[in-house]
């Protein structure tokens, strides 16, 4: 006999008690088939009700007995399992559905799809210069965490002070002040997997028990590099937006830098391909641009689809209607990268929030639907604006909207 056999039986597991049930259940069904087999109709009627309350009784207590045991396992309690099995079973026969961007836009977005399918993928920029991001950048020569934390967030099914924490961002003490702890989380993990990134991000969406995965478009240290209509350059993302130059064309340094294996698989893997939202120069377009991206994304048989930004960006997008944003999409990839354009439709009626947008030269972006459907591509048009302090996409309307286009999808391909 094992000999932790006897520690079942210790006071306060709370496992003894189903196993006896169980076990009654099993005495119980072997008496009822020895009444049942009784040549008199009433006796072994007895023995038929004797045996079902027998089944009764073992799928009482195994039931019980299984619960005791996950609850002890999971952080989250008895009352929670339904929502656990339904995640774990449902949603992981939905779409596999892969998210490109980063910013706000893409973590915004990721709220609303997770509750949709298990099957999703976010491929992040990493490029950004700004912020604690740039920071550490420089400090440490890694790529820019700030994105790669804001998805993990975002996919988060860990206890929410745990996504408070890695929001967390320092407003006092030397050397922390600005830092977010995220940021550091992340920086110390890539020291601890001896520089792996890829690895980092691994490890921690395992910490944050994200639903999905979370995968940096590249893992080589890039910049971004904006040529204006001048002629002229700004090198760094943070840089771009600074300047009052029309953007002519967005390149990476190095240039010859490669996306992940991993970021090439999910594309060619999914069914769904959704580019945005987010800022076009400086969340979308950086993944995009990477050598063989825009190759791999064209060779998927998945259904591309661009969500275009509710509001222009000072320094980037200034005066773009929603044809102008799918047009500089396409110019820096392909002519027939995306089947569908997902715009904003809705007039913003906060005329305080307006304002402020207005100070900082931000204005909504124009639905002009006829202008992308004569480049060939599909277009819906509805409202998903979310308007209280700032003006963006609503997620639970998005992700309606998506999940809209998907499903008519794919019953089309049916």
């Amino acid at each position: 006999m094992p000999q932790n056999f006897f520690k079942w039986l210790y006071p306060g597991i709370k496992v003894k008690r189903w196993v006896f049930a169980s076990l009654f259940g099993i005495l119980t069904v072997g008496i009822g088939a020895v009444f049942a087999a009784y040549p008199y109709p009433f006796v072994s009627n007895l023995g038929f009700i004797i045996i079902l309350c027998g089944i009764l009784f073992i799928v009482l207590g195994m039931g019980k007995m299984i619960i005791s045991l996950i609850t002890l396992f999971l952080p989250q309690r008895e009352r929670d399992i339904v929502d656990i099995l339904y995640q774990r079973r449902f949603l992981e026969r939905g779409p596999k559905i892969v998210a490109i961007g980063g910013g706000q836009g893409l973590s915004h977005l990721l709220l609303g799809l997770k509750e949709y399918t298990a099957n999703l993928t976010a491929i992040v920029t990493v490029a950004d210069s700004g912020g604690s991001s740039g920071r550490l950048r420089q400090e440490f020569n890694i790529v820019a965490p700030g994105d790669i934390r804001n998805c993990l967030v975002a996919l988060a099914d860990a206890p929410a002070l745990m996504g408070e924490l890695f929001q967390y961002r320092f407003a006092e003490g030397d050397g922390l002040k600005g830092h977010n702890f995220g940021n550091l989380f992340l920086t110390a993990m890539v020291q601890i997997t001896k520089g792996d990134f890829k690895k980092a991000v691994e490890e921690s969406s395992k910490v944050l028990a994200i639903r999905g995965k979370v995968i940096p478009s590249t893992v080589h240290n890039v910049h971004l590099v904006a040529e204006y209509m001048d002629g002229s350059q700004t090198q760094g993302e943070a840089k771009i937006p600074q300047s009052n130059a029309t953007i002519k064309r967005l390149s990476l340094t190095p240039e010859d830098v490669m996306p992940t294996d991993d970021a090439l698989t999910a594309i060619a893997q999914a069914d769904i391909i959704v580019m945005g939202p987010g800022s076009l120069y400086t969340s979308i377009l950086p993944n995009l641009i990477i050598k063989g991206m825009t190759e791999a994304i064209g060779a998927s048989s998945a259904y591309k689809i661009y969500v275009c930004n509710v509001m222009t960006q000072p320094g980037e997008t200034d005066g773009f209607t929603a044809s102008d944003h799918l047009r500089v999409l396409l110019e820096h990839t392909a002519p027939k990268l995306v089947d569908a354009c997902l715009i904003n439709d809705a007039v913003v009626s906060n005329e305080e929030a307006l304002n402020r947008y207005y100070k900082e030269n931000s204005y909504p972006v124009a639905a002009d639907n006829d202008r992308i459907k004569a480049m060939g591509i599909k277009v819906i048009a509805a409202d998903l604006l979310s308007v209280a302090d700032y003006v963006r996409h609503d997620s639970k309307k998005l992700t309606q909207a998506l999940i809209k286009l998907i499903e008519t999808q794919r019953v089309i391909k049916r």
